[in-house]
């Protein structure tokens, strides 16, 4: 329970149908330097939550696992001049990691939080007792389906875990869309009704990501050029802070980050129609198979490069190298401002495949 309205009314809808729910609520990141930790305002939503709905609350420390998993990473990503997706891993790690392991621990049975997508199991065994073996559903392979809210679909951030995870899971608003998520809310008279939508950093809230970044890498000014010339336009602050496709005011002019050379710190920019922001085809690595097989390749399916972003055709195609764990993805339509350390992600017919980084 962050203490947010999805995770309040996935709360009250497993009380609702006779589940016996614990909340937990999970601190992933304390700014020492901050005098109120950034965390504290969310809990005591997620302790009023609870009280509303009569059962209890559990605060879980996952500082130390959520810096070595999620943040030491992030930070080698952007030194690499990548642009690492953050929240897949925390998924991946820590909600679905450390703190099922910790819920299993502790005699719970399943896990369930407020995102928005759909599993493949509309029943699931019911529990009368909290058995350490963590039951299992009916069905031997779970599939990650799409949410019925198109615009709130959370797949892409889940497209990481695996079928051993997938099985102690509950999605219980993956059937509603935000509308009527706001409405249960309201229905249960839950604290947390009326709350605004945070779009931060998971866990770390809405700091802005540069001013973030410059907690563990040092500003580094270099050259900005026109890509194709010689010609310098201006100066950057170091290439990690910037990504792919953004949008640069220069002379009074925009233009947008095409390529970035680390080693020489340079960041070549273009017009928005610039040849080399278009991709019509890339290597994804450590590719993640939802179904635990790999499928057989070629595959046509449809893939998202980036969150919200409208499912793109595209064909998924073996890598020569003797046991690669990586695809070519061909695009039917070239892709604009395809971002090296996201995720692309795979999708059939509604239903996640799994996905991996763009080399």
């Amino acid at each position: 329970m962050s203490g947010g309205v999805d995770s309040s009314v996935a709360a009250a809808l497993l009380v609702q149908q006779g589940y016996d729910v614990t909340g937990a609520f999970m601190v992933n990141y304390d700014d020492k330097n901050n005098l109120t930790s950034c965390w504290r305002g969310d809990y005591q939503d997620a302790l009023r939550v609870a009280a509303k709905l009569k059962i209890p609350l559990l605060r879980l420390n996952f500082v130390r696992e959520y810096k070595k998993s999620v943040l030491d990473y992030m930070y080698a990503e952007y030194k690499k001049g990548r642009t690492p997706n953050p929240d897949v891993l925390c998924n991946k790690f820590v909600k679905f990691g450390f703190w099922m392991k910790k819920a299993k621990s502790l005699g719970f049975d399943y896990l369930a939080t407020g995102h928005y997508a759909l599993l493949s199991q509309k029943s699931i065994k019911s529990v009368k007792s909290r058995d350490l073996s963590f039951p299992r559903r009916r069905e031997s392979s779970v599939q990650l389906l799409a949410a019925k809210d198109d615009n709130k679909d959370q797949t892409y951030f889940l497209h990481q875990l695996s079928q051993e995870q997938l099985k102690h899971i509950i999605f219980p608003i993956g059937e509603y869309t935000k509308d009527q998520v706001r409405k249960l809310a309201e229905k249960f008279e839950l604290p947390t009704a009326k709350k605004e939508e945070s779009m931060g950093i998971c866990f770390i809230g809405e700091v802005p990501m540069k001013e973030f970044l410059q907690k563990k890498i040092k500003t580094k000014k270099g050259k900005i050029i026109l890509n194709g010339t010689k010609e310098i336009l201006g100066e950057h602050e170091g290439v990690p802070f910037y990504t792919i496709g953004q949008r640069l005011g220069l002379n009074n002019k925009p233009y947008f980050v095409v390529k970035k050379d680390v080693k020489k710190n340079i960041l070549f920019v273009g017009h928005e129609n610039d040849p080399d922001l278009l991709k019509k085809e890339i290597m994804v690595e450590n590719i993640n198979w939802i179904s635990g097989q790999k499928p057989k390749l070629p595959l046509k399916c449809e893939v998202r490069l980036r969150h919200r972003q409208t499912l793109q055709k595209c064909n998924v195609q073996s890598v020569k190298a003797k046991n690669s764990n990586s695809v070519i993805v061909k695009f039917d339509n070239p892709q604009k401002a395809v971002t090296p350390g996201q995720f692309a992600v795979l999708y059939s017919k509604g239903v996640c495949l799994g996905g991996g980084v763009i080399k």
